[in-house]
């Protein structure tokens, strides 16, 4: 099981980035005050794990992938004994993890398997 934030096709563009308190930096200035990261190719990783045998689930989105988990099942089971205050932190959260303006498309999933298994929870049969 891959879940990283990437693209889910193989494309050339730029994959290498910089974060600094939380924003996006250049990625030369000031080294070492940064953190450097890169981009999943989520297709490369489904193509050599084909190729080799394996059977490719998704890449879903973040989004997709925890609503066929149940999240929003699970945030109303949370919200209907939840204090006020909880209840912002709770749909602020999941807002966050699944909305297609926050982390719901920007992080994909991609589960890698024997041929023989079922699909794995989380991903559409």
């Amino acid at each position: 099981m891959i879940i990283d934030y990437g693209h889910s096709q193989s494309a050339c563009r730029e994959t290498l980035q910089a974060v600094r308190q939380h924003r996006y930096h250049p990625v030369l200035e000031a080294p070492g005050s940064a953190d450097l990261t890169a981009h999943v190719d989520f297709e490369a990783f489904a193509d050599a794990a084909r190729r080799a045998g394996a059977k490719i689930f998704g890449p879903a989105t973040q989004g997709e992938f925890l609503r066929f988990l149940g999240i929003e099942l699970r945030a109303r089971q949370l919200l209907a004994q939840a204090s006020p205050e909880a209840s912002a932190t709770i749909q602020s959260g999941v807002h966050r993890l699944i909305d297609d303006g926050e982390m719901g498309t920007l992080f994909k999933a991609l589960a890698l398997a024997d041929p023989t298994l079922p699909t794995p929870a989380g991903f559409s049969p």
